[in-house]
């Protein structure tokens, strides 16, 4: 599986979490793929979501969200998302507008989350750098 998303935002994302840490490239490539597999699962259900209703357009609300965002407000970029919102689904589903942004936020979301427990447990163990294993370990000690 490609990684869909770029990794500059994630790091970003990781950055405004890790303080005064560094954050390899590993970490962020790391939280792109787990943000992507995340995404792609989202995704899948909200099209089972849409289907039950009889829609063929995943829609915002399928993804759990009291309201959407100004796409202007959010660091993960919404084309990529797009891609990943339709890697698991049926081809004859549409996302719309609404959805990708939605689910834009929901991703960042998870994904700042993540960065913040993987800074700290860089930092939990007497390292300056937030590294990949670090991602691994926080979605292994959540999960």
């Amino acid at each position: 599986m490609s990684v869909e998303l770029p990794f500059a935002p994630v790091d970003g994302i990781i950055r405004r979490h890790a303080g005064d840490l560094r954050v390899s490239a590993g970490a962020a490539e790391e939280l792109a793929r787990r943000i992507q597999r995340h995404g792609a699962s989202l995704a899948v259900d909200a099209a089972a979501v849409a289907s039950e209703d009889g829609r063929k357009t995943l829609m915002a609300e399928d993804f759990e969200v009291e309201s959407v965002p100004d796409d202007t407000d959010l660091q993960l970029p919404v084309a990529p998302v797009d891609r990943i919102a339709r890697m698991d689904v049926d081809d004859r589903f549409r996302v719309s507008k609404d959805a990708r942004v939605a689910l834009a936020d929901v991703l960042e979301a998870y994904a700042s989350e993540a960065a913040a427990g993987a800074a700290l447990l860089a930092e939990h163990a007497g390292r300056r750098t937030v590294q990949a294993e670090d991602v691994q370990t926080y979605f292994e000690l959540v999960e």
